[in-house]
């Protein structure tokens, strides 16, 4: 009996002790919680670490071979920066929230077999089902449609077994440059971007901070956005662009690196800010309204897609790397191809179901015929997107009758949430000696290219932050270059000076005319902005320029 009491007070004295050792865990959880340290209210002395706590050596230049090269997922920091990014709201988009959607079909122009493989694009007069979600970047769900945004514009083609099968997703946007170049830097952009997170306002000091400490890379995004290409009129009269570059594969392997640009038949028509303040004053859904009025009184948009092409021994002798988001293809060096045009024709049946939906990703494509290109802002787009559908919709997103494709699937796949109940068959594995298995396609394989370089964390060589902006300024009408600067000097005067100056160093290191007028208007320190500009560097190596 003694013997029995001493291990009852053994095992009591065991549970006390788990007991306490929880309350011990849980507190100093509940305190590493609560002191999580943001440079606002933290010391910003103190080195940045992960969610982990371990240290980060870089939160700028994600782990590639070679500063242009592939990424490695083994810098899985960079990763677990878009993941937490991607789960951040629910189940609204973190961007993109604001979306309209319409069904439609692509006919092809021409036979492009000598480009690629892709057999929709393999003849003229062959038509591709395609689903087109156009959205705002930025804002959330139920924002007027008239704000100063980037338009997504996000094209899903479901080809015909016919012509090969499969999905692919061209996702661009109505502007053909970006703010960034490398995909570690996607969410703290879009942090800036988005409301504070004591206010909930949005804040232009918060996000031309963020785009003054990149460095220049967003100027040419700026000088874009902040046209009035940044206030599209209507969804109907607006361009669609990759903003990356792309490969297509051909039949004997070779590989050509492609743009694409989706013209609007309707023509370009832009808001002022006063005319989008005006409109929105009397219907903040007038985007939308107006493309749904259009196709169904019969009245069906249509777009021209045009592609531009380089070969990759032309990539090396230009002023500015081609496979950096933040710049165009000039039309001088790569010319427009008109292949193909979309017309849209049928307004979804119900909103949710299709336009909400729906799960556009640069990651579904089309191996051996449509590959992404090294572009390092795109190969994060390739992880991310696929992997916030996954977040938004479950692990079956391509189940749903929006994302299904019209060719079968034939896939061992399984189980998860969302389910259809559709699998048939005990066999669940891809490799089988007693089993009849789905044979593999040697022409779906990867086009093959050499990489040999050092792996590591560093920008690209050639950054060239300033020319494009400096052309795009010069190109502007008079009226439209007063535009620009107005609308600029507006967000600018609610930030700070240094702010302020800096941002105007950037536009002045683009052209001078410009950084004066912009920093005229909001009221900077002319000598400061010119001393900071004269600090900067073009990043155009003298063996580039022309």
């Amino acid at each position: 009996m003694a013997r029995v009491m001493t291990a009852r007070r053994l095992l009591a004295a065991a549970a006390a002790s788990s007991v306490a050792a929880l309350a011990f865990t849980a507190a100093s959880t509940e305190v590493a919680a609560a002191t999580r340290d943001r440079p606002s209210t933290g010391d910003a002395s103190k080195p940045l670490t992960s969610d982990f706590g371990t240290l980060v050596g870089d939160n700028v230049n994600t782990l590639s071979v070679g500063p242009r090269g592939p990424q490695l997922v083994q810098d899985t920091r960079a990763f677990e920066k878009l993941a937490r990014f991607n789960r951040e709201r629910i189940p609204e988009r973190v961007v993109h929230a604001r979306g309209t959607g319409a069904h439609g079909f692509f006919e092809s122009y021409e036979d492009l077999s000598d480009l690629t493989r892709a057999g929709f694009l393999g003849g003229s007069g062959r038509k591709t089902e395609v689903f087109v979600r156009f959205s705002t970047v930025i804002h959330s769900k139920g924002s007027p449609e008239t704000l100063r945004d980037p338009r997504g514009f996000a094209v899903k083609f479901k080809i015909a077994e016919e012509y090969g099968g499969g999905v692919w997703d061209l996702v661009g946007n109505n502007l053909d440059v970006f703010f960034i170049r490398d995909q570690v830097s996607f969410p703290d952009m879009v942090h800036s971007l988005k409301p504070d997170p004591v206010t909930n306002l949005q804040d232009p000091n918060r996000f031309f901070d963020f785009f003054g400490a990149l460095g220049g890379a967003a100027t040419n995004m700026l000088t874009t956005l902040y046209s009035d290409l940044g206030t599209p009129a209507t969804l109907r009269e607006m361009n669609g662009h990759s903003v990356h570059a792309y490969k297509l594969v051909s039949a004997e392997r070779k590989v050509t690196y492609v743009k694409f640009e989706w013209t609007s038949n309707q023509g370009i028509k832009n808001f002022t800010a006063a005319e989008a303040m005006e409109v929105q004053g009397k219907d903040f859904n007038h985007a939308t309204r107006d493309l749904y009025d259009s196709i169904n009184n019969g009245k069906f948009p249509t777009w021209e897609l045009r592609m531009q092409v380089m070969p990759r021994d032309q990539m090396d002798k230009l002023p500015f790397d081609p496979l950096d988001a933040t710049k165009r293809w000039p039309e001088s060096i790569a010319p427009f191809r008109a292949i193909g045009k979309m017309t849209l024709d049928r307004v979804p049946d119900n909103f949710f179901q299709a336009t909400e939906s729906v799960a556009m990703s640069p990651g579904t494509f089309l191996p051996g015929a449509i590959e992404p290109s090294e572009d390092k802002l795109l190969q994060g787009r390739l992880v991310s997107y696929p992997d916030t559908q996954r977040y938004r919709l479950g692990a079956n997103y391509a189940d749903l009758p929006i994302n299904r494709p019209v060719s079968p699937v034939r896939a061992y796949t399984q189980d998860g949430a969302g389910n259809n109940g559709a699998t048939k068959g005990s066999l669940n594995y891809g490799l089988s000696l007693n089993n009849p298995v789905f044979p593999t396609t040697d022409a779906a394989r990867f086009s093959e290219s050499k990489v040999c370089d050092v792996i590591t964390q560093a920008p690209i060589p050639i950054t060239a932050d300033f020319a494009q902006a400096g052309e795009l300024y010069e190109s502007y009408s008079e009226q439209d270059k007063e535009n620009l600067v107005s609308n600029l000097a507006g967000d600018l005067s609610q930030a700070s000076d240094l702010v302020r100056n800096t941002m105007c160093s950037h536009f002045y290191k683009a052209n001078k005319d410009y950084g004066r007028r912009v920093a005229e208007a909001a009221k900077c320190d002319m000598r400061a902005v010119q001393k900071m500009a004269s600090h900067l560097d073009d990043g155009i190596p003298d063996d580039r320029r022309s």
